[in-house]
């Protein structure tokens, strides 16, 4: 193919500015992180023919299982190893595309989901025009220049100010002359343009979009949710059964109850909270109990469930979730559940940091039908809605 274009997706930053404990190309927007949703965004593009993404060094394996292959993305070529720097990477990742025969390159961050594919076609066409273009948006704002001390030093004159975005377009002879040229002097730029304008070559401005954010910070993350009209909550669902045997203490929400039975399990076995525990894992899709909490590992003998509770709300926080209201019922015969449910209530609210009256705890009978009924052991049903942390500012 003579004219073939590939797009390069750098997607090896660490993220420090996001403040999350994951990479930012990994954490979820709309279901999808964002480097799989800037990668499906890529599918919709008719003048990209195949993509090459370039992964934190040491990442690769799991770049590929958690953000590529869950989803169906035919046009993703190889996965290319990254270096410290972004210039680093996008030459990584030039190359590669070298090695796929393409004649034209489009470099696209990994974290600009939100582009439309008609600024791709844009930038493809000014760049087979003269060789390099990158999509831009012209500056609305006043600009001040100022000292480190943040004292206004001068006005900038706006008119000639454009905010660049990607993607950006070249000729790939021309980029990997740009980045031999850099190499050989040492030169470092913020973007690919920089290089070819280091050259002395043109470079053509595109209108871009004001919706094609780069997502760095919490806020752009918020907003970025806001512009797709992600869902602020969610809501999931537990059920766990446990069997009730002698020798066991029956804990309950965090209370332990005066029974001649308990019910049997690797940890404490509290049926109630555990339930809690699954709803709150399943809102945020991130597995059950069994999952985080395996019953083959030693290390959760006997625990405390309200220990792991604990647990399940410092992963949901993570991902960027937080708990926000819970309701279980329980199923039991026996004992009398009523007198102790507000102490179970105030347990589950006092760990997932909210008010006990988001948190609701009801026991039924089930009429004496089924395994509760008959006294052999308990079962809880929960459901949980959580909502999005807002991004920390200052």
């Amino acid at each position: 193919m003579q004219d073939k274009v590939v797009a390069v997706v750098p997607a090896a930053g660490s993220g420090r500015r996001m403040g999350a404990q994951r990479a930012k190309q990994f954490l979820d927007l709309g279901g999808m992180p964002l480097l799989s949703r800037t990668c499906a965004l890529l599918e919709q593009v008719p003048q990209v023919h195949q993509v090459v993404v370039v992964a934190p060094p040491g990442q690769e394996r799991e770049l590929r299982e958690t953000c590529l292959a869950p989803f169906c993305l035919p046009k993703l070529a190889l996965v290319a190893s990254g270096g410290r720097e972004r210039q680093d990477s996008v030459m990584a990742g030039a190359r590669a595309a070298a090695g796929l025969g393409a004649k034209w390159v489009l470099v696209h961050d990994a974290v600009r989901p939100l582009a439309e594919p008609a600024i791709f076609a844009r930038v493809l066409a000014a760049a087979k025009d003269c060789g390099a273009a990158v999509a831009a948006m012209p500056c609305i704002d006043t600009v001040k220049q100022a000292d480190p001390e943040l004292r206004v030093r001068a006005t900038l004159d706006r008119s000639q100010l454009w905010l660049v975005q990607t993607p950006q377009g070249f000729s790939l002879e021309l980029l990997l002359e740009a980045q031999d040229q850099a190499r050989a002097r040492g030169l470092l730029a913020t973007d690919e343009a920089g290089l070819i304008e280091a050259m002395g070559r043109e470079v053509r401005l595109v209108m871009g979009s004001r919706d094609n954010i780069k997502i760095t910070t919490p806020e752009d993350l918020a907003l970025a949710r806001r512009l797709i009209g992600e869902p602020r909550t969610r809501t999931g669902q537990g059920l766990d059964a446990h069997r009730l045997v002698p020798g066991r203490p029956l804990i309950l929400g965090g209370v332990r109850l005066e029974y001649e039975l308990g019910l049997l399990g690797h940890s404490d076995a509290d049926v109630l909270t555990h339930a809690v525990m699954d709803a709150l894992l399943a809102a945020a899709g991130l597995g059950d109990i069994g999952r985080l909490f395996p019953d083959s590992d030693a290390a959760f003998k006997d625990a405390d469930s309200l220990e792991l509770l604990a647990r399940v709300r410092q992963s949901l926080a993570r991902e960027g979730w937080r708990a926000v209201q819970v309701s279980v019922t329980l199923m039991a015969q026996r004992p009398k559940i009523a007198p102790h449910a507000p102490a179970m209530a105030l347990n589950l609210a006092r760990v997932l940091g909210i008010a006990a009256s988001e948190v609701n705890v009801a026991a039924t009978t089930s009429e004496g039908l089924g395994f509760p009924g008959r006294g052999e052991g308990m079962a809880a049903l929960a459901l949980a809605t959580i909502a999005r942390l807002e991004p920390q500012t200052g």
